[in-house]
């Protein structure tokens, strides 16, 4: 035991003993999870034929996750609180399992897998089983938001969770693998953005049981006090629960829960009546107890328990090997099963003495379950923030301005719910969103001096940098049945290229469950894009993770590329009334030519791709000579002014714009659900003409998706190509071939006949271009024609 453990003893034996049944059961099915396929109860002895053929799954963290599991019923019985539990090493599922089916929460969700002999045997038998349930805490887990298979994410889900719930309590269980990750030493600051007034409490408990798969792991070999001076830096007060006897460790840890549950009463209280602004010092529990605990001690003669052997199969032979097997009937048999479970398999009332009922369960809890919870988002008529379009090109507006009075208005009608977030790494001014600040500040836990500007420590804006952080906080956010938007740089998104995987894996699997109810949408706006990065230059120029969300599940993802404000106000309500998506929104914050009225909006945001026959000079019933296409902003634009080229120096070519706003509807149909059909995509881009895409980001990205069409061979995309600097924002089109000179070599290159007859306009074009490249390094500006061109009819 710590010389810092709790002094005080909290336990009756009675209920001591009750607490180690429960845990003494919990580690008994997670144990028969990993290895037995029949005899889940012992009633015969043990053969090779009662074990799985595969061995897989994680033992060495189930005993301390049975332990935690076991000790927070009896605080939330107890104390009739409202929590949740986050299982950062999630690998340990066995042990998250074994206690939801202990429960009865299990047996709820799935009825076959009743709370008696045969359903145990089948909750056994299910476990990373071909057609059952995964090894690592999943979405099919009741009670559970976090996946835990890539480590480093559950504090940040935590504090997400925790958000706008003052009354819920997030207990959070960190690995001590876990907590060597970056993201993980990052979301520890997450307390400072805490609001004890409209938040709930977030407790973590670190668990070192001192070993990753194959190596020791930092925190555990810290000495004590370094460990202390760590965590109090980070804004904790450590409580410690250490050792390996179980009945001094259930005493040890309850006094610890009950120690950290008083303090968080005390700080909520100061706050909340008291008016207290300075930041407190929350508790964490710092747990020791050895990896594989109650497991064998040797395994043919080498050290098991307390290893990095006990790490997932500690008996991996026990069908070939009758030492082996023997043994595990030994490890089983030592948990005393006939003293936990009645003649029919089910709990004994002593085993389930500390679990609390009905929704106070942990795996029941709405909290693990957000869609239960979610209302609509009240959002404003679009009209209220449309900017006037009389005529395309006639007026210019910052889209991401105009989208933020929607964001304020948002804030303003959630005010008293409090059920919609705002997060981005340092940029929500930057972005040109800062109309929020007229609905809510940002949240600000620390000190704030005069010189500050729109902080506060209610605000419900969260900017930190680190976009694991605020990935980690809208996650936990939305899966607790709340709303939110991530705005961040383009770029930069790419830091939580794993996180969003997971979350769409999680969605996908979610929708195959019908008791877990839809929650609100991932939705991403990416700004400060590829094409305008004059303060920063090439390292700030990577639209890639388009790329990356479009190869993920179609059911799940969505980009879209709206090419003005109508259009992005459209985008923006339709992905914040959505469900169980990832939307990924890429639009720009500079001044930006107005091209449609919000009603012309409207309607194309609805097919996603279409012909702007405004732009084109193909006539009604032709077909035309070439196709001007473009998605994204910056593309649109030096399409619509190619295309005023070709008007005037080409002027019997038919053309035809089209501009795509939804991606996906790229790909074929049986791919992806907004996919077209192919007799619409050849009535869109005819298979005999060619079609010249501009695009904003990688235009290989462009022939994968549309790599199955007929008209494939005559597609011809740019797009960025890595030939990025700080220079004018019409150079950055130059440098990678998209500008409305190249794209018109391209028509005369690509319409069959026509390099010969308008061999005189390339040339032309062409000279364009190289003037270009001597008038920004003489004056530092665009050429005139370009910065001041605008759309004429």
């Amino acid at each position: 035991m710590s010389d810092d453990a709790p002094a005080r003893t909290t336990l009756a034996p009675e209920e001591a003993d009750a607490l180690d049944a429960h845990w003494r059961a919990a580690n008994y099915l997670a144990v028969g999870q990993i290895y037995l396929m029949a005899n889940a109860l012992l009633r015969e002895p043990l053969r090779p034929e009662h074990i799985k053929p595969r061995l897989l799954g994680h033992w060495g963290t189930s005993p301390g996750l049975n332990l935690v599991h076991t000790h927070l019923n009896r605080v939330i019985k107890a104390r009739d609180l409202d929590a949740l539990c986050v299982w950062g090493p999630g690998h340990g599922g066995p042990a998250v399992l074994a206690n939801s089916w202990l429960e009865g929460s299990y047996s709820e969700v799935y009825p076959d897998i009743s709370r008696d002999a045969p359903g145990m045997e089948a909750l056994f038998r299910q476990f990373s089983f071909p057609g059952g349930v995964p090894s690592h805490v999943a979405p099919e887990t009741p009670g559970s938001i976090h996946e835990g298979g890539e480590l480093g994410y559950s504090l940040a889900h935590a504090y997400g969770a925790a958000l706008d719930n003052p009354e819920l309590l997030v207990a959070c269980v960190i690995g001590d693998g876990e907590a060597e990750t970056g993201p993980l030493a990052g979301s520890w600051h997450a307390n400072k953005f805490l609001d004890p007034v409209n938040d709930g409490a977030v407790l973590p408990i670190l668990h070192l049981n001192g070993y990753k798969i194959a190596n020791p792991t930092v925190l555990a070999r810290l000495p004590q006090d370094e460990l202390d001076q760590l965590l109090r830096g980070y804004g904790h007060e450590p409580l410690h629960v250490t050792g390996d006897r179980p009945a001094e460790v259930h005493q040890a840890m309850a006094a610890a829960l009950d120690r950290a549950l008083d303090r968080i009463g005390e700080i909520q209280g100061a706050a909340r009546e008291g008016g207290a602004t300075e930041r407190a010092r929350w508790p964490v529990i710092v747990l020791r107890t050895p990896k594989g605990w109650t497991g064998p001690a040797e395994v043919d003669g080498k050290p098991v328990e307390n290893t990095w052997r006990a790490h997932q199969v500690p008996l991996p032979g026990v069908r070939d090997d009758p030492a082996h097997l023997a043994q595990l009937e030994e490890w089983l048999r030592s948990y005393r099963p006939e003293e936990l479970f009645d003649e029919d398999g089910r709990p004994r009332p002593e085993v389930l003495a500390c679990v609390p009922e009905g929704s106070r369960r942990l795996g029941a809890t709405p909290h693990a379950n957000g869609g239960v919870l979610l209302r609509d988002l009240p959002l404003a008529p679009l009209e209220r923030f449309a900017v006037r379009v009389d005529r395309p090109g006639a007026s210019r507006n910052q889209p991401t301005e105009v989208l933020g009075g929607l964001i304020e208005q948002i804030m303003a009608d959630t005010a008293d719910r409090r059920d919609f977030r705002l997060v981005g790494p340092d940029e929500t001014a930057s972005n040109r969103l800062q109309a929020v600040y007229g609905a809510t500040a940002k949240v600000w836990g620390e000190e704030i001096l005069p010189t500050d500007e729109d902080l506060d420590r209610h605000g419900r804006v969260m900017e930190v940098l680190s976009e694991h952080l605020c990935q980690g906080w809208l996650e936990g956010y939305l899966l607790t049945g709340r709303h939110g938007l991530f705005s961040c740089y383009e770029a930069f998104v790419h830091i939580v290229d794993s996180m969003v995987n997971q979350h769409i894996k999680w969605l996908k699997t979610s929708r195959t469950l019908p008791w877990r109810a839809p929650i609100a949408s991932l939705n991403y706006l990416l700004t400060s894009h590829v094409w305008r990065q004059d303060h920063n230059g090439f390292s700030h120029q990577d639209p890639g993770f388009i790329d990356h969300v479009l190869n993920k599940s179609p059911d799940v993802v969505r980009v879209y590329l709206p090419p003005d404000a109508n259009t992005l106000l459209s985008v923006a309500d339709h992905a914040l009334r959505s469900r169980e998506h990832v939307n990924v929104i890429v639009a720009g914050k500079n001044a930006a030519f107005d091209w449609l009225s919000l009603e012309e909006a409207r309607a194309h945001c609805a097919r996603g791709v279409g012909i702007w026959d405004w732009a084109g000079t193909e006539r009604t019933g032709d077909v035309p000579d070439v196709v001007l296409a473009c998605a994204g902003d910056v593309p649109t634009l030096e399409v619509l002014a190619a295309a005023s080229l070709l008007r005037t120096e080409l002027p019997e070519l038919a053309v035809r714009v089209v501009n795509i706003v939804d991606l996906a509807r790229l790909m074929p149909h049986e791919e992806h659900p907004h996919g077209m059909k192919d007799a619409e995509y050849d009535a869109l881009f005819p298979p005999e003409k060619p079609v010249i895409l501009a695009y904003h980001g990688y235009p290989w990205l462009i022939h994968r998706l549309a790599y199955r069409r007929r008209g494939h061979g005559n597609l011809h995309v740019r797009g960025y190509k890595e030939m990025g600097t700080t220079t004018t924002p019409f150079d950055m089109v130059v440098r990678n071939d998209l500008d409305r000179y190249r794209l018109v070599m391209d028509v005369i290159d690509r319409v069959p006949g026509l390099a010969v007859r308008a061999a005189v306009v390339r040339q032309r074009m062409e000279d364009v271009r190289t003037r270009h490249h001597d008038w920004i390094r003489a004056h530092g500006t665009d050429l005139p024609e370009v910065a001041d061109w605008s759309w004429s009819d």
